[in-house]
């Protein structure tokens, strides 16, 4: 399951007068906590079908939250302030660094043999200075390095595979970098293609501490207008993942797999995200049948000895192995028809029309 977690600073939940919690003010409902967080004590129901949870920030730690403990403990799964003894503001000490650099989510993911990203791109001031330094930047940036993940530069912003953490880059044209206006949308899309690509992508935006800072209400309402339409285009189609997954799992097409260019194609075709009513039905079972193709790879299949291969190479127990090896065969055997391919197999798994069948006619093969 591929995760994307946007890390929203000075995002809490507070009350619902409209008058000093912008989430009941901005107009929409996507980030609006349904009432005081006092009053409840599990997951509540959220516009959309999202889910939310309260967590105690004090952790048992008398004091007001703040910024350096508390992302520890949100992103090392430990109790940050617990074991300082207090909260901290600000960057992590030495000791908030240490729990990071051992218990980062992002480390504790890549070791686990999954893909990574933390996809905020920095100035290139930052790669002037070295790691020790590095090290005393932000909560993020130390998880970071304790994964040994690469930085994104602002030439990855201009190639659309990163975004600025004000990923309208509006903050980045007033510093004087070349780089071009990007929609919130727009930087939405960016992280959804991130995120059909990697198992894991981590975003902090912080504009909103920023904002709540101020104490301005009509400046915490522009920043959670703008987070909206983030949210919204960040999640890849159903159909843009699937037909992802299927190329990578298909030697003749894994080189050029790329859900942007995936996008590109259906639009040229007319076609945007897909939202047909069977959608989910159809991309599921596609899913499940490539699962079935991977677990090949960590399982033995009932009946199948590999000193008998030719008798036992063909199973009634794994049938997904023989549609995969249908499309071995056209994959090594490009010089022969379908038909002569299917007669190689020895088995009636696909039906196939004789009549009209053409060399990789695939409209003429139908699976049983």
């Amino acid at each position: 399951m591929r995760t994307l977690l946007i890390f929203i600073d000075g995002f809490g939940w507070g009350g619902t007068d409209p008058g000093v919690n912008p989430q009941h003010a901005y107009g929409g409902d996507l980030l609006r906590m349904p009432g005081p967080a006092e009053a409840r004590t599990g997951p509540v129901a959220m516009p959309r079908g999202g889910w939310a949870r309260p967590i105690d920030a004090v952790l048992g730690v008398p004091g007001l939250p703040q910024s350096a403990t508390g992302q520890t403990t949100l992103l090392a799964g430990v109790n940050a302030q617990g074991a300082l003894g207090k909260h901290l503001t600000g960057f992590p000490n030495e000791a908030l660094r240490k729990i990071l650099l051992e218990h980062s989510i992002l480390r504790r993911i890549t070791q686990q043999g999954w893909s990574a990203r933390f996809l905020n791109a920095y100035r290139p001031r930052f790669f002037d200075f070295p790691r020790e330094k590095q090290l005393h930047f932000s909560a993020t940036t130390v998880a970071n390095l304790a994964a040994d993940l690469p930085f994104f530069t602002l030439d990855d912003i201009v190639a659309h595979r990163s975004i600025y953490q004000e990923f309208t880059n509006a903050e980045l044209r007033e510093r004087g970098f070349d780089v071009a206006p990007l929609s919130p949308a727009a930087a939405g899309g960016i992280l959804g293609r991130a995120a059909g690509v990697h198992d894991f992508v981590l975003f902090e935006y912080f504009q909103t501490d920023k904002a709540g800072h101020t104490g301005e209400l009509a400046r915490g309402c522009a920043e959670l207008e703008k987070l909206v339409l983030l949210v919204k285009d960040s999640r890849p189609s159903l159909s843009q993942q699937s037909i992802l997954r299927f190329a990578y799992a298909l030697p003749l097409t894994r080189p050029f797999a790329d859900i942007e260019m995936i996008g590109r194609i259906l639009k040229s075709h007319g076609l945007t995200v897909s939202s047909q009513p069977n959608d989910k039905e159809f991309w599921g079972r596609v899913q499940r049948i490539l699962q079935s193709c991977e677990d090949l790879k960590h399982r033995a299949v009932k009946g199948r000895n590999k000193k008998k291969r030719s008798e036992t190479f063909f199973s009634d127990h794994d049938p997904c192995h023989k549609r995969l090896e249908l499309l071995r065969e056209l994959f090594f055997n490009k010089n022969k028809n379908v038909f002569s391919i299917m007669l190689a197999i020895k088995r009636k798994f696909y039906m196939v029309k004789k009549t009209g069948l053409k060399n990789q006619n695939f409209n003429k093969i139908q699976g049983s």
